[in-house]
C-alpha cells in the first residue's frame, strides 16, 4: 500500500515539474487517500496481531 502512495508521489512530483497541474493534483489526491488506507490497515492489523492468544 505504501509503496502505491510513494509511487503515486513521484508521479506528481515529476507531472507538477513538468507543467501538468491537473495530472499532478490528482496523483496527489489519489497518493493522500491510499496513504490514508495503508495507515488504517497497519494500525488495524497491529491492533489485531498484538491481541491474539499466545501458542
Amino acid at each position: 500500500m505504501m509503496n502505491w502512495a510513494i509511487t503515486l508521489l513521484v508521479i506528481a512530483v515529476i507531472a507538477a515539474i513538468l507543467g501538468f497541474t491537473g495530472i499532478a493534483g490528482v496523483a496527489i489526491e489519489i497518493a493522500w487517500i491510499v496513504f490514508v488506507i495503508g495507515m488504517i490497515m497497519s494500525i488495524f492489523f497491529f491492533i489485531r496481531s498484538s491481541k491474539s492468544p499466545p501458542p
